[in-house]
């Protein structure tokens, strides 16, 4: 699948890119959250309707939360490849972070470099001070991208999800703004 002819792009590095959540491919995210890799990953237990998705999307638009798409630069194009999401808590200047990945980009090194990128926006462009992520125990590969990208293990909820049908501990995972060593695609824009 391709993007729009010219899809904005906020911030790139070589593989990946950010830009703007969009109405127009609202049936494509709700088709990668249909995905039982990702039902499962999350914890969920049920599919979503493409209505409900639809309406859960014009609040969504609406909101305070700052969602990206993210998009896969390898083919020399832009090609939407997944969603981030940061859920700010503005008071105490942190955010819970979620990312999802079409089934298609998975196990190519995107998703951490979508956290990367999303952390660095984190905390160069929205000055958050900690973000913060829970990411299901048996789920290795996704501990893995994540500790790449900069997050550090700092707990678990015992037994709060479920993986496979089996009862499974949520890890939480934090990055933080003084941690963040980078490569940065952001300061080095200020600095020309």
């Amino acid at each position: 699948m391709s993007a729009s002819p010219d899809p904005i792009l906020w911030i790139t590095n070589d593989t990946c890119a950010l830009g703007p959540y969009r109405a127009d491919l609202i049936e494509t995210y709700w088709r990668w959250e249909q995905d039982p890799a990702l039902l499962v990953g999350y914890g969920r237990q049920s599919p979503e309707s493409l209505e409900a998705r639809t309406e859960g999307m014009a609040h969504q638009l609406q909101g305070d939360n700052l969602r990206f798409t993210v998009y896969d630069l390898t083919s020399g194009e832009p090609v939407p490849a997944g969603v981030a999401t940061l859920l700010p808590d503005d008071p105490v200047r942190t955010a819970e972070y979620i990312v999802m990945l079409a089934p298609e980009a998975r196990g190519r090194g995107l998703g951490t470099q979508a956290t990367r990128l999303t952390l660095d926006y984190a905390f160069h462009i929205t000055n958050l001070r900690m973000v913060w992520l829970k990411v299901l125990a048996p789920n290795k590969a996704g501990i893995r991208a994540y500790e790449k990208a900069g997050f550090r293990t700092v707990g678990a909820m015992r037994q709060a999800g479920y993986w496979l049908g089996q009862v499974c501990d949520e890890i939480v995972m934090d990055a933080v703004a003084d941690d963040f060593t980078g490569p940065s695609v952001i300061t080095p824009l200020l600095r020309r």
